[in-house]
Parts: C-alpha cells; structure tokens; sequence
C-alpha cells in the first residue's frame, strides 16, 4: 500500500517537471520566433533602414510640437525621401507657418514631394509649397491663399434682451474686438492691419517658392481655390497625380528606385485628442444599428469642435453657408 502512495506521488513529481519544461520550451519557441522576425521583418521595414517616409497632412493645421519633433527625426533617419500626402483645409497662421518652416528644414536633408490627396487650402498650400514637387490629383482643390480674422458681434442680441456689457480698459483699443460691443473703426483698422501683414507674408512665400509674376500672384491669390487641373496651368502645382507620380517623380530627379518600401511616419500621441468621440460615435452605430449614420454624426461633431478651438488669424478655407 505504501509503495502504491510513493508511486503516485513520483508520477505527479515527474507530471509537475514534465509541464515546466514544456512551458519553458513553448516560451523559448515564441522568443525565437520573436527574435527571427525581428531580424527578418523588423529591421527591414524599421526607421534605421533606407525607405520613403510618408507623413500624412490632414484635419485642422494648428501648432504641433511632436509633429515638428517627428519631422526632425525623419531628417535624422534613413529616410531617403519624403512624401507629403496632404488633405487639408488648412488653419491657423501660426501653426502653418510652423509646419512650413520644419518642412523646409527637412527639404535641406531629404527630398521632398508633396501629393494633394483631397484639399491643399490655405494654411495646408502653404504646407505644400514647403515641398520640392507638388503633385495633385486632377479634381483636388488648392489654393485659397488669404487670410481671415473671424468674431461674432452679439451686440443686437444684448440689446433685445437688455443685457449692457461694460469695460474699463486702459486704452480703446486694447481687447477689441470683444463681441459685445459695436466694432469702432479704429478697432477694425487695427485687426485689417494684421490680417494685411500676414496675408503679404503669405503672397511672399507663394511668389517665391512658385516662382510667380506679380500679375500671376494677383490673379492666384484673391482667395479662391482652384482644382488640380486649373492649379497646374497657374503653377500652383506642378503634375497632376498621385502617390505612383510622386514615387515616379523621386526616381526620375532624385535616383530614388520605385522599389523601395514606403514607411509611414506618426507623431507621438497623433490621433489620439479626440479618440473620446470616435468611441462615442461607434457606440452608438452598435446601440443604434445605424452605423454610417453614427459615424458620420462622430466625425461632424469632431470637426466643429476642432474649428471651434481655433483662435486669431486663420488661413482656412471654408465651404459657403448653404441656405
């Protein structure tokens, strides 16, 4: 009897050591198949490998540090080239212009090649322009170049409801315009000034990295957009295209071979400020049933919150107000 007890228990001793090393050989088969991978997969699609880099221009262009700081990381990698893949409406001043300045910056490491995907306007052309090559689909829009300061005036509305907003202020025209008062003339010279300044700034950059004549400037920069095909007989684009012109465009000035993979690059944290309402909009396609409709609820409330943050002097574009 005893000897049957000792039996069962060296069985269970030997069942015991039997699962740890088949956990340990199963753990050390998912390491190196791990590690093989790596070697295999990983470094051959890594940044430290030569590619083209990809950096996707898109939403409401304000400022971004770790865009900038992805940027300049790109001009420190083994990117060979860059392209730009731009659908944009543009934004603020400030935040293309800091967008502008840290492309150019990368344009004197790496060839740069923008493609308007969708919409290069305003702020998002002035993105464009920091570009060596502007590829554009033939129906994309471009152009927009202007300015605009925007603020309601609700001094009517007070006045229905007989509401007076009063101030002291040191001077007339400090922290005009305030909404809630009629714009003096002086206030309103004062915005008209800086909106002059920055729009000269901007008619300076696309004169001279498009290398316009000042009758060509006047005619591109009333604040329209164009599409693709009218951009490119106004040099505000140089081919009509896509990805497969721009990757044609590297090989053909820059020795860049087609071939090689294409990585697209992400700035720390992107996409990730407004994910709150992406899951807002998916819960309610699944509570719902109605999916697109939930989706489309998610993105328009994303989009008016975006524009809603925006502050100061814009180079937006923005569709007319339908009746």
């Amino acid at each position: 009897m005893s000897l049957d007890v000792d039996q069962i228990v060296d069985r269970r001793r030997l069942r015991r050591k039997l699962s740890f090393w088949r956990t340990v050989g199963v753990l050390a088969v998912v390491g190196a198949v791990a590690i093989g991978s790596y070697v295999m997969f990983g470094r051959e699609h890594g940044p430290s490998t030569p590619h083209v880099a990809r950096v996707v221009i898109g939403g409401i262009i304000r400022n971004d540090r770790e865009r900038v700081q992805m940027l300049d990381d790109i001009a420190k990698s083994r990117a060979t080239a860059v392209i730009l893949s731009i659908d944009s409406p543009g934004g603020t001043v400030t935040g293309a212009e800091q967008l502008y300045d840290a492309l150019r910056r990368l344009a004197e490491k790496k060839p740069v090649v923008a493609v308007v995907d969708g919409m290069a306007a305003s702020g998002a052309y002035i993105a464009a322009i920091g570009a060596d090559h502007i590829v554009a689909r033939r129906n994309a829009m471009v152009g927009s170049i202007g300015v605009i300061f925007q603020f309601p005036n609700v001094t009517d509305l007070l006045g229905k409801i007989g509401v007076t907003v009063e101030d002291i202020k040191s001077s007339p025209l400090k922290a005009v315009p305030n909404g809630y008062q009629p714009t003096s003339p002086e206030a309103r010279a004062a915005i008209n000034s800086l909106v002059v300044d920055s729009y000269d700034w901007f008619k300076g950059l696309v004169s001279e990295r498009r290398k316009l004549s000042d009758a060509r400037l006047l005619e591109v920069s009333d604040g329209r957009v164009f599409t693709g095909h009218q951009g490119l007989a106004l040099q505000l684009v140089d081919e009509i295209g896509d990805e497969r012109a721009a990757r044609a465009w590297l090989a053909r000035e820059k020795g860049i071979p087609e071939t090689l993979r294409v990585r697209t690059w992400h700035a720390k944290g992107a996409g990730t400020e407004f994910s709150w309402l992406k899951g807002l909009g998916a819960q309610i396609a699944a509570a719902s049933g109605f999916g697109t409709l939930a989706t489309l609820l998610s993105e328009a409330t994303e989009t008016a919150w975006e524009r809603a943050r925006l502050d100061g002097l814009l180079a937006l574009w923005q569709a007319p107000a339908q009746n």
